[in-house]
């Protein structure tokens, strides 16, 4: 059954009247057993006592023999800390920047963000955090081709080199 989309006056004033009758209707109902359904609601909450599962305590691991034919090194203090961000840290005179100014003169963070932008992500995070960063993720350093002026150079690189359009037959053109 579809439904008909274009209603008289006379179908909206009944349509009106019925929303309202049931709203009154509810309204009414709430106000007569709302306060008893609430007043049940909480008896039968107080009646059952929230019980939580025991958790037993885990038998601890044995530990991992190490193996002693490897000296131990020296720690790096870079690796002493745990790494608590994706990012690696700032450089002392950029971390600077953010500090000179303000962002409206076009320093401070204004210029600290545009100095971290420069830099590719790989020197800025340590892994690819998002799947979109795998895309450009060691790419290497971006190459600039000479712009050439020669009309042949434009026709060979639109077109497609698999075959589609062949070189055209002297035939062809016209004189």
């Amino acid at each position: 059954m579809s439904r008909r989309l274009s209603m008289d006056t006379a179908q909206l004033n009944f349509w009106k009247e019925d929303l309202l009758r049931e709203k009154m209707l509810r309204c009414e109902w709430h106000r007569k057993f709302g306060s008893m359904v609430k007043a049940k609601q909480k008896a039968k909450a107080a009646a059952l006592p929230l019980k939580l599962p025991t958790l037993h305590p885990k038998a601890p691991l044995s530990p991992p023999r190490a193996p002693k034919a490897v000296p131990p090194k020296a720690p790096s203090p870079a690796l002493e800390a745990p790494i608590q961000s994706e990012m690696y840290p700032v450089s002392p005179a950029t971390r600077a920047l953010l500090y000179e100014g303000i962002s409206h003169d076009l320093q401070g963070r204004y210029c600290y963000l545009n100095t971290r932008k420069l830099d590719v992500p790989e020197q800025r995070y340590l892994f690819p955090i998002t799947s979109n960063f795998t895309y450009g993720w060691q790419l290497g350093p971006t190459v600039k081709k000479e712009q050439v002026s020669c009309k042949m150079c434009h026709i060979d690189s639109f077109f497609r080199k698999n075959g589609a359009f062949e070189l055209l037959d002297p035939r062809d053109l016209a004189l």
